[in-house]
């Protein structure tokens, strides 16, 4: 059984500094953090998933990766604990990563587990040693945070062999509102395309993929 790593040293510039963008910025206020779970409770739907509440998101995330009591997982960019009280209601054990205050503190009350270890981190820069986690969760993070390339590099490394990597993010439409929302002082936000992720993300191979409208997800196994 792998332990807990330790917390990351690289965490004294997440509230400033050219490594994070406007929509990671919005997160770190309080009033964010309130309002998150009733907008991921209704964001795939609103993104045009249709009716996909996240009881069915937890289905299909339960479905296909199957985690299991005893294994360590990594919840990138938790938000307020969504993936992570899932992997935790199945016996995983999680460190929930976030670079907000205010959301894992949110994320802490909603989701009460001592299997939880909620950690204030950018993953992009987060300092564990190689291979730490069994799985590795990211759940819209990869539209948000400055560099998805190196977060992608970061999660494969972070994977153990034969461990695996649950996405869900926004791909690229094309379309004129995420031409606005990639406009740095309005969110920043990055929207890849399934080919380009693949890419980024060395060592590992897609094993399952769902598209329901703009809603991408996929899971990767790492080689042995």
């Amino acid at each position: 059984m792998n332990a807990v790593p330790p917390a990351a040293p690289h965490q004294e510039n997440l509230n400033s500094g050219p490594s994070i963008t406007a929509a990671q910025r919005s997160n770190l206020l309080p009033f964010t953090a309130r309002g998150y779970s009733w907008w991921r409770a209704r964001s795939l739907s609103l993104l045009g998933a249709g009716a996909f509440p996240l009881a069915r998101e937890e289905r299909l995330f339960r479905a296909l990766c199957r985690p299991v009591p005893g294994e360590l997982w990594l919840d990138v960019g938790t938000s307020t604990g969504f993936y992570a009280g899932a992997l935790a209601r199945c016996g995983a054990r999680v460190v929930a990563a976030d670079l907000s205050g205010p959301m894992l503190s949110e994320a802490a009350r909603r989701e009460p587990s001592p299997a939880i270890t909620w950690t204030r981190m950018n993953v992009e820069v987060s300092g564990l040693p190689d291979a730490s986690f069994d799985g590795v969760t990211v759940g819209a993070t990869l539209n948000e945070t400055h560099d998805p390339a190196r977060l992608l590099r970061e999660v494969a490394r972070l994977t153990r062999p034969g461990g695996q990597v649950w996405l869900m993010y926004l791909r690229r439409t094309a379309g004129p509102v995420q031409a606005l929302l990639g406009v740095p002082a309005l969110g920043g936000l990055t929207f890849p395309d399934p080919g380009w992720v693949q890419r980024h993300l060395p060592g590992l191979r897609r094993t399952a993929a769902l598209g329901v409208g703009a809603v991408q997800f996929e899971q990767f196994v790492r080689g042995a």
